[in-house]
């Protein structure tokens, strides 16, 4: 991690634990907004109008956070408004690095080797993890926000008519049930997975373990009577739920130790990731090279490095 703006450590997956040994995900530390006439958001500050070709988002293909965010924006036609970065898939000593491994591309926008040199630029003083998606600001040479979450409600609404708006993640009809969703499946499946592949006590993991799955259960009883969480539209609620379906049975059930059931086994769980990859776009967000790269790469988790050669996941066209 960055420590004062310095690199002071090799890359390790889990930086804080609960007290009974669980993981803790770091808090984002950038938190400004794009805004179509460049008053401040909800949190930061202001000056990030919205404007074509000015700002550029870093992704790495592996991270399910990363990932809500290219969706958003190839839903809302944002392609040719905010360029994109994928850092390799294969965590390095010094976490994400920029390169050559297909599918990644090199740092063209600010020369960086690393992640974490993006961090350091936008505040020399920084301290904590350099995560992905990072959103940045070509003109004011800084990061706007690290937040997946609130980067996919900017591009939803930030960016006004640069986007197409006859799409809309976050309806204002759907806000309190697309929140209330989301403060359900988040801690339970998003980051139960994570919790659960991390955990360092028996206790821990069987916390998380069983929350996944009581999550999976709810959402294939839910999936039985509506095509998408809530009715016959995709929203918000849908892109952050997908993001860790297509990882489960290529990451999380083995290498996490979420192996009560693959997610093949629920039929309207698999049906539903069926539906969400056939909307135009989503399958061009999803790698599952990179994913299963990516992941078998922790040496924590995975000391010899071996990638597995399965699962087989032909039948969802990957």
């Amino acid at each position: 991690m960055l420590v004062n703006g310095k690199w002071t450590e090799d890359w390790q997956p889990v930086q804080a634990k609960d007290e009974k040994g669980g993981f803790v995900r770091q808090i984002s530390s950038f938190r400004s907004w794009i805004t179509p006439d460049g008053r401040a958001g909800p949190t930061g500050e202001a000056g990030f109008n919205a404007e074509a070709g000015r700002y550029h988002l870093y992704v790495a293909l592996i991270c399910p956070w990363a990932s809500r965010t290219l969706i958003a924006r190839k839903l809302k036609k944002l392609e040719d408004i905010v360029s994109v970065s994928v850092v390799e898939p294969a965590l390095t000593d010094q976490g994400w690095r920029f390169g050559d491994y297909p599918g990644a591309n090199r740092d063209e926008l600010n020369s960086a080797t690393y992640l974490h040199e993006l961090y350091s630029r936008a505040d020399d003083d920084f301290t904590g993890r350099a995560t992905v998606p990072v959103l940045w600001d070509k003109k004011r040479r800084t990061i706007v926000s690290n937040e997946s979450a609130e980067i996919v409600r900017m591009f939803n609404s930030g960016f006004g008519a640069l986007a197409d708006e006859s799409v809309d993640l976050y309806p204002q009809a759907l806000r309190a049930d697309i929140d209330a969703l989301n403060e359900e499946i988040y801690p339970t499946l998003n980051n139960g997975v994570y919790r659960a592949g991390f955990a360092t006590t028996q206790l821990a993991y069987d916390e998380a373990y069983r929350g996944v799955f009581a999550m999976l259960d709810e959402l294939e009883a839910r999936l039985a009577r509506t095509p998408f969480l809530l009715g016959d539209r995709l929203s918000e609620a849908d892109i952050r739920l997908f993001v860790t379906l297509v990882r489960f049975d290529a990451a999380y059930h083995g290498l996490f130790k979420c192996n009560l059931r693959r997610l093949a086994e629920y039929p309207n769980l698999s049906a539903y990731l069926k539906r969400i990859l056939a909307i135009p776009g989503v399958l061009d967000t999803v790698n599952i090279d990179h994913i299963k790269k990516g992941y078998y790469s922790i040496r924590s988790l995975n000391p010899n490095g071996i990638v597995p050669d399965g699962p087989d996941l032909s039948d969802l066209g990957l």
